[in-house]
């Protein structure tokens, strides 16, 4: 990274290194990393604030390897939280003890103190994403995950010349954690961000930001790899670069069918690779982050913008406008998402479950219940199946591997207790929930089926389900209520898009599906924090199997206890 007058340009260099690493004949091996949880102070938008990072990094460093790798993580803790961290969809076999989530399968690790996530890679490659799962921490500390092809295997689509990450989030001026601990004291929503930013940068539409500009510098006739992470709390974001098309190759390390498109919509959890060619007239051209909000709800729309600049381009040129879709652009991003289709080939084949073993049917709500300690006495929740889920103290993996009892259980309902038109016009009476750390149990190896339908709970809104420990298939999504007797016609079976978070469409459903054969406990929530911390969240217990390789391993020696 070096930066030239005043602009932080992307060399690329990284990847130079990793040409070699891609045909270098080599076996599986072992990498290791180390965090150490800081907390230094960073400027942005003329404020300077302490933030928590790893290693001194906003964003934090990227994890290379190779699929079949082992990646040892020793993470230290030298902040005044307590931290952990998920590797957001890494699927952890039969060894969720790595996974990550705060309360789920683990203790935090406290200040002074230290865990290594042992972690093997296996059946993926693609880009995924590690960041902080406990509080809201994760405003600042994620960064991104790259996973190359085993030894002396291809991409299936062009050779790229160079590729670059591009990790698309959001910057409060004010200190994330009291912004949070404010609203839950009123029982509303926290004060929305400030600014949205492109690795770290808001880019030049914002005050202050001469120096914290993200610039790309490319050369015409060539071809790039980016890869695009949305690592916003709160915001599905529109991407886009003036002036170039976008090629689809790959979502959340999944390769897919590619299509070409003028914008990406990229969903909190979400990843998505596209490949640029730089065949325009050489200049400067935004590369421009927006939400998507097409629900009655107020949103920090303020564009990131970062500069796509072509060799030999002076910094005086004025960069080209992006043209990205409106606000609230529903047809878009249907018309967007209904164009993702797995690759599923001879080599990478899409391996549909055709038969379910187990139907369920979540509803996704937003609720109003009594709080003796909010100002208003009462304060906004959410709930699947009106159940607001409540966190324990202790992990619920622990709990499960050594059957403790009185931590949790396991009457998660199938379905929603009362049936009602979901979708019809907003319900704004008895919205209250009912509570408990209520958890599904999945025999192993079994088939499922989950309907998750957005109801007008108070309002319609979309939402980004994140399944840990699995990728799944999105077989069909729509738009108003599921009707169990027609829809399921209309599924894809063949060739649907496999992931690990699925955007819920605004008043709308997703269907998705997969083999519950990763043994253990797995969160499964809302991406938008927001929605997470008021209780939209639940997991599922997926039991052992019989043979000796489909049970939960043992817990690390390191495990930070409770």
């Amino acid at each position: 990274m070096a930066k030239t007058n005043n602009f932080c340009f992307c060399s690329l260099l990284p990847f130079l290194c990793f040409v070699g690493f891609l045909f270098i004949p080599a076996k599986a091996a072992v990498k290791s990393y180390q965090f150490d949880i800081q907390v230094k102070n960073v400027s942005r938008l003329c404020h300077s604030k302490p933030i928590v990072t790893v290693n001194g990094l906003f964003p934090g460093p990227t994890i290379y390897a190779r699929e079949g790798d082992t990646l040892l993580v020793n993470v230290t803790n030298h902040a005044q939280y307590n931290m952990s961290i998920h590797w957001h969809g890494l699927k952890q076999y039969r060894n969720g003890w790595a996974d990550g989530p705060a309360y789920i399968t683990q203790c935090p690790i406290k200040t002074g103190n230290s865990y290594t996530y042992n972690m093997t890679i296996t059946g993926q490659r693609g880009t995924l994403w590690w960041h902080a799962h406990i509080f809201w921490l994760r405003a600042t500390v994620y960064g991104a995950i790259v996973i190359l092809p085993k030894q002396g295997t291809g991409f299936p689509f062009p050779q790229p010349y160079r590729e670059a990450n591009l990790i698309l989030g959001e910057w409060w001026n004010n200190d994330v954690e009291e912004v949070v601990k404010q609203g839950n004291r009123l029982g509303l929503p926290p004060n929305m961000s400030d600014a949205h930013t492109i690795n770290g940068k808001p880019g030049p539409l914002f005050p202050c930001s001469e120096k914290h500009t993200f610039a790309l510098e490319v050369e015409q006739g060539k071809t790039y790899l980016l890869r695009i992470i949305n690592a916003a709390l709160n915001d599905e974001l529109f991407f886009a670069i003036a002036g170039h098309n976008l090629t689809v190759v790959e979502v959340d390390a999944v390769y897919t069918k590619p299509f070409t498109s003028q914008a990406i919509l990229i969903a909190p959890g979400q990843t998505t690779n596209v490949l640029v060619q730089a065949n325009q007239v050489p200049s400067r051209y935004f590369m421009a982050a927006r939400p998507f909000m097409d629900a009655p709800l107020s949103i920090d729309n303020k564009t990131a913008t970062a500069i796509l600049q072509y060799k030999g381009i002076p910094n005086s040129v004025l960069p080209v406008l992006s043209q990205l879709p409106a606000l609230n652009d529903t047809a878009f991003a249907l018309s967007y998402n209904g164009k993702l289709r797995s690759l599923n080939t001879a080599k990478y084949p899409a391996n549909v479950p055709l038969k379910v073993d187990r139907q369920l049917f979540y509803t996704i709500g937003l609720g109003i219940n009594q709080c003796t300690t909010c100002l208003n006495g009462t304060q906004l929740t959410a709930s699947l199946n009106n159940i607001t889920f409540v966190m324990p103290q202790v992990g619920l993996l622990q709990a499960h591997y050594f059957n403790t009892k009185g931590v949790f259980s396991t009457d998660f309902p199938d379905r929603p207790p009362t049936p009602f038109n979901y979708t019809g016009a907003p319900l704004t009476a008895n919205l209250g929930t009912k509570l408990g750390t209520r958890l599904s149990k999945i025999a192993f190896n079994s088939t499922v089926e989950l309907v998750l339908q957005d109801t007008n709970l108070l309002t319609v809104e979309s939402h980004p389900f994140h399944l840990h420990g699995y990728n799944f298939f999105i077989v069909g999504t729509g738009v108003g209520n599921f009707d169990p007797k027609k829809d399921p016609a209309k599924f894809n079976l063949v060739d649907p898009p496999e992931r690990n978070t699925v955007g819920v469409p605004t008043g709308g459903w997703a269907a998705i599906r997969f083999r519950a054969d990763n043994p253990g406990v797995w969160f499964m929530h809302c991406h938008l924090e927001l929605h997470t911390s008021w209780g939209l969240k639940t997991a599922f217990v997926v039991e052992n199997g019989k043979g000796s390789d489909q049970s939960v391993l043992p817990p690390p020696k390191d495990l930070p206890p409770c």
